[in-house]
């Protein structure tokens, strides 16, 4: 999932920066709030966790002009990452899912296509505020973890598109996580997250 998004990004961020000509695209100052569905996994620099953890994202964004097309955004969510693990055999069939909780500030470029359609890229930051695992199938259980046996802070690269409805807005986000998750974790273990969220948001001036 990882390489095929990255790969469409950048064939789609290239071909859009062509189209910045005469266009009534003014950024204009907004704050608002915004939510919606994120789609997560795990990987490695060697293999991609194919299994999605589906959760959620909520917040505020602001939308800061620096010239008539561009704007700096900064958001503050709170958002869910993690994996899921099925396993079907013989003895038992069922899935584990590790669900890890973060408090995110992405802060990214935002940049005005036409008057209804944007394409933004950056950088995130977050904070993990918990974590568990949960069994489902035919073994149950629910285990809440140490957040301090992970490392708390997650940092990565965010793009993606949005589609304005004034007030409304919907976009389509990926985040590609640059560090490991797991406290001491070696060459065989260095999971990073990663993210693709479908959300809506509302402007509220």
């Amino acid at each position: 999932m990882r390489s095929n998004i990255l790969y469409a990004l950048t064939l789609f961020l290239t071909a859009s920066f062509g189209m910045l000509h005469a266009q009534d695209n003014n950024v204009n100052t907004e704050f608002g709030v915004k939510g919606g569905l994120n789609m997560s996994n795990l990987y490695t620099d060697d293999a991609d966790d194919e299994n999605i953890l589906y959760g959620f994202n909520a917040g505020v964004y602001a939308t800061l002009p620096v010239s008539d097309f561009v704007a700096i955004q900064p958001e503050l969510l709170f958002t869910t990452r993690g994996s899921k693990l099925e396993y079907n055999n013989a003895l038992a069939q069922g899935n584990v899912k590790l669900k890890l909780n973060y408090i995110e500030l992405p802060l990214l470029v935002r940049v005005n296509i036409t008057k209804n359609f944007n394409i933004h890229a950056g950088g995130y930051a977050s904070y993990m505020v918990s974590a568990k695992s949960t069994g489902d199938g035919d073994f149950e259980f629910e285990d809440q973890y140490n957040t301090d046996d992970f490392n708390r802070f997650d940092a990565g690269l965010a793009g993606g598109i949005g589609v304005d409805f004034n007030p409304l807005s919907v976009g389509l986000r990926y985040n590609y996580g640059l560090t490991t998750i797991e406290k001491d974790g070696d060459d065989s273990s260095d999971l990073k997250n990663s993210n693709l969220s479908l959300y809506l948001s509302y402007k509220l001036n």
